[in-house]
């Protein structure tokens, strides 16, 4: 009886201590979660089976290591959030699978993405022909961002530089070239690497500083 009321104290304690750590750390749904996410997600799951299972361990002894892969992981984040080079080696880069209308045939084999999983997206958002979708990404958490063509048009807000980084192929999209755009910074006063997000809309360039 003294190990059941054990079991089930640990089991409610990790409950709310989990949910607690989770809320600390930012995540909100099992679809945010990204590649270091879903690790220490793991790794938190196995210490707590691990605790709970050996009746006789003090619970202490899992909180410390959930507690330093919690800090780890709001370290990661934070340098993630300066560092754009380290977001993407650790956390990677969504990938093209439909540009412009066609399949990316090379990158589906490189993400093991099948045309199964790709129709099933498209289906899932009610989408009936792959002549609706302009472009679809295939997002670092697994999750297919699918933009029909009616989408881009001039009134669609198209990204033009992400933290100080030039979209090229959005310059490309809309017939612009880095020149066109230097000119514009240079009017504006600002810098390429101050601006924290430009946008193109309504056949104008919008900048968000640092």
């Amino acid at each position: 009886m003294d190990k059941i009321l054990i079991v089930v104290f640990k089991t409610v304690f990790f409950y709310f201590f989990v949910l607690i750590m989770y809320r600390i750390m930012g995540k909100r749904e099992i679809a945010q979660l990204g590649v270091i996410d879903l690790i220490v997600s793991l790794l938190i799951a196995e210490l707590i089976a691990i605790s709970i299972e050996d009746v006789r361990s003090n619970v202490l002894i899992a909180v410390a290591p959930i507690l330093s892969l919690v800090i780890l992981e709001l370290l990661l984040d934070y340098i993630s959030l300066k560092s754009r080079r380290f977001q993407s080696i650790f956390e990677g880069k969504p990938s093209i699978i439909i540009n412009a209308g066609k399949i990316n045939f090379k990158e589906m084999v490189k993400q093991r993405y099948t045309i199964d999983n790709l129709l099933l997206e498209l289906r899932q958002r009610e989408i009936k022909s792959l002549e609706e979708v302009d472009y679809a990404f295939l997002e670092t958490n697994g999750k297919l961002s699918i933009f029909k063509k009616k989408m881009f048009d001039k009134n669609y807000p198209m990204p033009i530089i992400i933290e100080g980084v030039v979209q090229e192929k959005t310059l490309k999209y809309i017939k612009k070239n880095r020149e066109w755009l230097n000119n514009i910074l240079l009017k504006s006063g600002e810098e390429l690497d101050d601006v924290f997000y430009a946008f193109y809309k309504d056949s104008k360039l919008f900048i968000v500083p640092k």
